[in-house]
């Protein structure tokens, strides 16, 4: 890791940062503020600290303690008034354009690639087509939202096959994660997900952009849009 440009720390550190921030913006709840700082700064710490580099105890530690309590949470959120709350005043038209923070994650994953550091799975260059939720988020940004009026057909498909392409990427991360779970990649496994800041990108931007899908599919089942 040591031998990694510091360029690729930092894009990696903003990734995250940003995705913090934008959905901040997209939320505008201090208390959602509170708790993913909190949330980022226990995963930087465990990442930090080489918590997550033992990868031979059942269930993973980063499964464990990285990503089941972000799906814990989001449970909690759809489950909750005030969650619920929280969920419906969310600018639609605004989330869609977040998911375009997937084109920095892209790039940091194709790096990591050539670094030998995940599974070529996990690049575009592979079976990772998320790269086409990100590019296509201000295309369908600007047609679902144009004239006024809201074409919830384009954000139904669009919403659904992204939300299919993360899961594909999702399953295989896990599939080629250095544990006894691997079943892909044993010669270049996912390693640089046990190191921070790219504990980051599994534990806060993941979650944060299912989280956005979520939403997104929630408003346009129940939410009355013009």
């Amino acid at each position: 890791m040591e031998k990694l440009p510091i360029y690729l720390h930092l894009l990696s550190g903003l990734t995250a940062a940003l995705s913090i921030i934008w959905f901040y913006l997209l939320t505008k709840s201090r208390t959602f503020l509170i708790l993913i700082m909190g949330w980022a700064g226990l995963q930087s710490i465990m990442g930090i600290s080489g918590f997550y580099q033992n990868t031979q105890i059942m269930p993973p530690r980063l499964m464990l303690f990285g990503i089941l309590p972000t799906l814990i949470v989001i449970v909690v959120v759809f489950s909750t008034a005030k969650g619920k709350e929280l969920v419906m005043k969310i600018n639609l038209k605004r989330l869609t354009y977040f998911h375009a923070i997937r084109i920095l994650v892209e790039l940091v994953l194709s790096v990591l690639y050539h670094f030998g550091l995940v599974s070529v799975y996990m690049s575009f260059e592979g079976t990772n087509f998320d790269l086409f939720s990100g590019l296509t988020a201000p295309i369908v940004g600007y047609l679902a939202f144009r004239l006024g009026r809201t074409n919830k057909k384009i954000l139904w498909f669009w919403n659904i096959i992204c939300l299919l392409l993360l899961l594909n990427v999702v399953i295989t991360a896990i599939f080629a994660f250095p544990s006894p779970f691997q079943q892909l990649a044993f010669d270049q496994p996912n390693l640089a997900v046990l190191y921070f800041p790219f504990n980051l990108l599994p534990t806060v931007v993941v979650p944060l952009v299912l989280f956005g899908h979520l939403i997104a599919i929630k408003q346009l089942k129940t939410k009355k849009i013009d």
